[in-house]
């Protein structure tokens, strides 16, 4: 076995990634992340002992946000990056280790390894990194759930960061990072504990998307009905992808007036909703799909690409020359904008010179799709939306949020929103949307029947507005609403959000196309028993059980 990842739903066989990642990461990369989550969970350990004693790193804070962060599914694949973060690790922990003792702090003699082992050459690095993945932890149960906070924590990272980004932080959250992440190698905890702080994180996970909401719509305001064009313009353009606004900001002011278009693309389609975005002119529209498809959709494009997070596929050599990773994306041979100085903006002139000698984008399609429906927008349609249910106009909301991915299974979510009865509203978030977002579904007196909140963080959106819908109705419960939940997922800021959910209390959540491989039959168990937590079948056998 070279390697041991399961963290995404495309893990080899359902059960893990042992040769090469399916993402496309390498062995080697793939222990080497390994390793930067065992020497973080070092930092983790004085992390929390430094915060009883009330000392406060910001810039250690945002190291252990990042480098969570750089370790979700298809960010960075560039080994360099994860040796030099490796290094910084490990400065950083001692450096914390001795403000907690100049502090008069008194560090244990039985610490875990992590916060103990040093070293500096790659190959000390390479030869430690087999031994502290995920199989270290023997039991099977221990394990799943240990891992299950793991991806927690990196989702709830991922959000921090793009909230961090926009000037919005929680002391709070980066605090129950280094105590969830500090459980993690705690031999003590028993599985009910571990169980309480997997829900726990989905507490934390609800105020995470609640910040980045804030930070989003106070930085570019609340997003709005809008259409969007999905055809080209005959101009050079720049395609972003990703969830960054405060990248796709600085781009759009950069290439104001330089005679390139700029297009979104994946998870950055949520942006055109936001007013802030919408005085510039050369902001064209989305071009294509879902992030698995950019391999023949970045060839087709013809201009630059910038990769803001993830979701990065290992690029063909025919455009690799016309891509840009930026923040914590990274992929060896890969040009690489730098970190913003603090109070400028990134750098993005490299980019737009190249866009410049490049010739427009190749149409993939023409016409329009319709989003913008965040929970202030569905607010102000409340009275509509309410008198439709009422009436029996609407007879159930379906939430498909969540993501696309590669699998053929997954068409079973294009089939799904086509079957559904026609007096039925899907609520969607993140890239799963891909899979019906284009389909003439049609509307319900006005109200379209995909209602399109935005990313995956904006799954916090439908969540309100399932808790705004409880009190208009005066219900004890969200489960007691006519709100259905079947959800897609991929990688680790899904599981944050299911995490929430059930924080929130919402239950019988199906999820699909499987079930995590990173889910012992045990913790299965859990939260089948607990939550109704369930798989999906089929289309015809699955709308029956949802609708009755």
């Amino acid at each position: 076995m070279n390697m041991f990842c399961y963290q995404c739903q495309e893990t080899a066989k359902g059960t893990g990634c042992t040769i090469k990642g399916v993402c496309g990461k390498t062995a080697e990369v793939a222990n080497l992340q390994d390793l930067l989550i065992f020497v973080l969970k070092g930092i983790a350990i004085y992390g929390v002992k430094a915060r009883d004693l009330g000392i406060v790193r910001q810039d250690i804070d945002k190291f252990v946000m990042e480098g969570l962060f750089a370790t979700i599914t298809n960010a960075n694949f560039d080994k360099a990056r994860f040796v030099s973060l490796i290094r910084k690790a490990l400065a950083l922990r001692e450096e914390l280790k001795a403000e907690i003792i100049k502090a008069g702090g008194v560090i244990p003699a039985n610490l875990p390894e992590a916060a103990t082992w040093s070293a500096d050459s790659v190959e000390e690095f390479e030869q430690k990194a087999t031994q502290v993945g995920i199989l270290a932890t023997e039991n099977e149960d221990v394990r799943s759930l240990r891992e299950l906070l793991t991806y927690g924590l990196k989702g709830m990272a991922a959000y921090a960061e793009h909230a961090f980004t926009l000037g919005y932080e929680d002391t709070g959250i980066f605090g129950f990072m280094m105590k969830g992440l500090a459980a993690t190698i705690d031999d003590s905890l028993t599985a009910d504990q571990l169980v309480a702080l997997v829900l726990e994180a989905g507490k934390y996970g609800v105020e995470v998307m609640a910040l980045l909401d804030k930070a989003n719509t106070s930085t570019y305001g609340n997003p709005e009905i809008t259409k969007v064009n999905i055809g080209v313009r005959n101009n050079p353009a720049i395609l972003i992808s990703g969830h960054d606004l405060r990248d796709l900001e600085d781009l759009l002011q950069q290439t104001e007036g330089t005679g390139v278009d700029v297009y979104t693309h994946g998870e950055m389609l949520p942006a055109h909703y936001y007013p802030a975005f919408k005085k510039y002119e050369h902001f064209v529209g989305n071009y294509g799909n879902a992030w698995w498809k950019q391999d023949k959709e970045f060839e087709a494009f013809n201009g630059p690409i910038l990769l803001t997070t993830n979701c990065l596929v290992p690029p063909k050599d025919s455009y690799k020359d016309r891509l840009f990773t930026t923040g914590v994306v990274g992929y060896e041979g890969v040009k690489h904008i730098p970190d913003r100085e603090e109070g400028k903006a990134k750098d993005f002139s490299a980019i737009i010179e190249l866009a410049k000698t490049l010739p427009a984008p190749t149409e993939l399609e023409t016409g329009e799709i319709i989003g913008g429906f965040a929970h202030n927008q569905v607010f102000a349609l409340a009275d509509k939306v309410v008198e439709a249910v009422k009436s029996g106009a609407i007879k159930r909301f379906f939430v498909m949020a969540g993501c696309d991915g590669r699998m053929k299974s997954r068409d079973y979510y294009a089939e799904f929103a086509q079957a559904l009865p026609k007096d039925t509203v899907i609520l969607t978030a993140g890239c799963a949307k891909y899979k019906y977002n284009k389909l003439p579904l049609g509307d319900i007196g006005g109200i379209p029947r995909v209602l399109d909140a935005g990313q995956c963080n904006d799954s916090y959106s439908l969540a309100v507005i399932a808790l705004k819908l409880k009190e208009i109705f005066g219900l004890d419960s969200v489960n007691e609403l006519p709100i259905s939940y079947n959800i897609a997922w991929y990688e680790q800021k899904a599981v944050i959000v299911l995490l929430a959910l059930l924080y929130l209390g919402v239950k019988n959540i199906h999820l699909g196309p499987t079930l995590p491989g990173f889910l012992s039959p045990n913790v299965a168990k859990v939260l089948v028993e607990n939550f109704g937590i369930a798989g999906i079948t089929n289309v015809e056998d699955d709308l029956k059980i949802f609708m009755g």
